[in-house]
C-alpha cells in the first residue's frame, strides 16, 4: 500500500510496558501541524493517493486538542483529492464512541490495536495496562463503526511461550482483524525489559525460536484470509547499531520466518514421498525463500532428508509462496 507515514514517538502514551523505550527506536521529535502538512507536501511528489499513517504513539490517548490538530492536518489533503485517508495506532484501552465519532470525521479508514497479547498473564508481567477484554471490546466497536481494524501481536513477553502466542492469535482472529503485524521481542538498552533480563529475571526470545514461533502465526492468521502487513521492527541505524540488547531482532526477520513457512511446507510433503531424489518446483523469485538465509533452510531439508537427492527448479508458473515437488 502507498503510504506516508508520520511519526509521533510515545505522544500520548499512558502507560510505560517494560519492553517500551521510544526514544530508542524512534525519532525523539514530535511535529507540529507545520511539520505534517510538509511531510505530506514533500511525499505527494513520489505518491499517487497515498494513505497517510500516524505511528509510534497511542494516537486516541494524545487529547481531544492536539489529535483534532494532527487530523485537520492530513485531512486537508484528503478534501483536495490528493490522498485517499488515514491510517493511526492505538491502545485497546483508548476507544470509545466519540473518539470514533471524530475519527470518521476527519477521513480516519484504518485502526490499528497493540493488543500484543491475548493472555491476562502475560499481559499483566508486560504492566500493558489493558486486559484481553479489552481488546475485544474495541475491536467490536472499531468493526460496528466500519473501520477497518489491525491488530499487533507480541511474541517472547515475559512470561509468554510458544503455545500462548499460538493461543493468543487464535484469540485475535476472532476478533476479525484485516490485518496484523507480529512484533518478536526485542529487549531494547534503558527499559525496565533490559533490566530484567541483566538480573535474570527475563530470559529474551531467540531468534531462531522466534522465527519458528512466528511462522506458526503466520500460518493461522493467513488461513482465516488475515493479511500478515509486518514481522519484526523495522530496521534503523539505532537498532542495528547497539539499541538492542537481546531477542529477536534480524533486519530479515520477515523473509526468514517466510523461509521457515516454506521449508515446513516443504517437509510435510516430503514426509510421504518414497523416492530416490525430487525436484521442487519454486517461482524465481523465491529463490532466497527457498533456500534461507545463508543457505540455511536448504541445509536443514538436505539434512533431514539423508537418503533422497533434493534438487530446485524455478517455473514461473508456480505462484509466489507455492511449490511443487515431482519425485524422479
Amino acid at each position: 500500500m502507498n503510504i506516508i507515514p508520520i511519526f509521533i514517538p510515545h505522544l500520548g502514551c499512558p502507560n510505560d510496558c517494560v519492553f517500551c523505550n521510544q526514544r530508542s527506536i524512534a525519532s525523539p521529535f514530535v511535529p507540529t501541524k507545520e511539520d505534517v502538512q510538509k511531510t505530506i507536501t514533500e511525499a505527494l511528489q513520489y505518491s499517487k493517493m497515498p494513505q497517510i499513517a500516524y505511528y509510534g504513539g497511542s494516537f486516541t490517548a494524545i487529547g481531544v486538542e492536539k489529535m483534532t490538530e494532527y487530523l485537520s492536518a492530513a485531512y486537508e489533503f484528503i478534501e483536495k483529492g490528493l490522498c485517499k485517508d488515514i491510517r493511526v495506532s492505538t491502545r485497546p484501552d483508548c476507544i470509545n464512541e466519540d473518539i470514533l465519532e471524530l475519527l470518521r470525521k476527519y477521513g480516519v479508514s484504518t485502526i490499528e490495536l497493540g493488543a500484543q497479547s491475548m493472555c491476562e498473564d502475560v499481559l499483566l508481567a508486560s504492566k500493558r495496562g489493558h486486559t484481553a477484554q479489552d481488546v475485544r471490546d474495541a475491536s467490536k466497536m472499531i468493526k460496528d463503526h466500519g473501520f477497518t481494524l489491525g491488530l499487533q501481536i507480541m511474541t517472547g513477553l515475559p512470561l509468554d511461550s510458544e503455545e500462548k502466542s499460538i493461543y493468543s492469535a487464535h484469540e485475535m482472529v476472532k476478533c476479525g482483524p484485516a490485518m496484523v503485524r507480529i512484533y518478536p521481542v526485542c529487549v531494547i538498552d534503558k527499559t525496565e525489559l533490559a533490566d530484567m533480563m541483566r538480573s535474570n529475571a527475563y530470559s529474551p526470545i531467540s531468534v531462531d525460536k522466534s522465527v519458528e514461533t512466528c511462522a506458526k502465526l503466520c500460518g493461522i492468521f493467513e488461513s482465516n484470509n488475515i493479511e500478515v502487513i509486518r514481522i519484526g521492527l523495522n530496521p534503523t541505524e539505532e537498532l542495528s547499531n547497539g539499541a538492542v540488547l537481546g531477542g529477536a531482532y534480524h533486519p530479515a526477520l520477515g523473509e526468514m520466518v517466510r523461509a521457515r513457512m516454506m521449508h515446513n511446507a516443504i517437509c510435510e510433503k516430503m514426509n510421504g514421498i518414497k523416492a530416490d531424489s525430487v525436484i521442487i518446483k519454486i517461482n524465481p523469485k523465491d529463490i532466497s525463500v527457498f533456500r534461507g538465509q545463508k543457505s540455511s533452510e536448504y541445509k536443514k531439508l538436505t539434512a533431514k532428508y539423508p537418503n533422497i537427492a533434493i534438487k530446485s527448479e524455478t517455473d514461473i508458473n508456480i505462484p509466489r509462496g507455492y511449490f511443487e515437488i515431482i519425485p524422479q
